[in-house]
């Protein structure tokens, strides 16, 4: 269930093990939250650090081998500096092996610096091909009850669609929203990054032929409108130009509501398997999730019963 980055990693990896998988869907390609991100590996907005750690390095190994093997993907290995007020090193320090700190200031004001190489992804390029993975098609149907979904297992990768399937309270909407740009005088090589005041986040992602310049993480109700607020796009301008940098004209403005849970739901439940509530690192945990999810479909039992296993 869903065909954000999520529901389609899921799928691609449980066909992988041998599965047959059919994909079912309330919307997919644009019109998905994952079809808004930033998408660069960076363990934003998740929990708990231990898992999200060995999740976000398995996904990290992933999206590197498509990066070399596969370019067709969109996917490309920057270099990525993120912003810090001291040299402690950051507790998502454990999944990025090349992590060190800069002897110089952050290029948007901090006093420190942490450089390391990632992944970044063009979802234009990468939603369509997780697809094209797929022996059947995505099925557009919208389900209200996972009880009624056929299969022996149903994972329930619907994002913040999963509260309304499942009457979990504990999944909240938190809207993002991003500006994007031709380069101007921006380098197409290097991510910059700076959530030291979650209210004023400031990232600079290169894409191919463009710069994505964000953002906000704002807690909003599941019906906030998505259409985007051009005061906030120019804030978000104006704060990336203040750093004595230089985006080109603008191209376009997109938003979305990242599904936040205080933790990660990954368990599984009779037969289904619940995965979702990943904030704003979708892309960053989808290959590390579904390889549990892979895991529970080999661990638990298939006769429906009430047995929970959780990780």
């Amino acid at each position: 269930m869903g065909a954000g980055v999520i529901g389609l990693t899921t799928a691609v990896v449980l066909q992988r093990a041998g599965h047959h998988v059919q994909v079912i869907a309330a919307a997919r390609g644009e019109g998905t939250t994952s079809a808004v991100a930033a998408a660069l590996w960076y363990p934003f907005q998740a929990n708990p650090p231990d898992r999200v750690n060995a999740w976000s390095r398995s996904s990290l190994d992933e999206l590197t081998r498509i990066a070399r093997e596969h370019p067709e993907a969109g996917v490309d290995v920057l270099t990525c500096r993120e912003a810090a007020v001291d040299p402690a090193l950051p507790w998502w320090a454990p999944s990025a092996p090349d992590l060190s700190l800069e002897p110089t200031p952050h290029p948007l004001g901090a006093p420190y610096s942490f450089r390391f190489t990632a992944p970044r992804i063009e979802p234009a390029l990468y939603l369509p091909w997780l697809d094209a993975q797929l022996a059947s098609p995505v099925r557009v149907e919208r389900v209200v009850s996972l009880d009624a979904v056929e299969g022996d297992v149903v994972v329930n990768c619907t994002g913040l669609g999963a509260r309304a399937l499942t009457g979990d309270a504990e999944l909240v909407g938190v809207y993002g929203q991003v500006a994007i740009t031709e380069p101007g005088d921006i380098s197409l090589d290097v991510a910059l990054g700076d959530e030291r005041n979650e209210s004023a986040l400031v990232y600079i992602i290169p894409r191919r032929r463009e710069i994505v310049i964000g953002g906000c993480a704002v807690p909003s109700p599941d019906d906030r409108p998505l259409t985007p607020d051009p005061e906030r796009t120019d804030a978000m301008l104006q704060r990336v130009r203040a750093a004595g940098l230089n985006p080109g004209n603008l191209l376009r403005s997109r938003a979305g509501l990242r599904p936040y849970r205080s933790a990660v739901r990954l368990e599984r439940e009779g037969r289904v398997i619940h995965n979702y509530g990943h904030g704003g690192a979708g892309y960053t945990l989808a290959w590390g999730c579904a390889a549990e999810v892979s895991e529970l479909m080999r661990a638990a039992p298939r006769d429906g019963g009430g047995a929970t296993h959780r990780t």
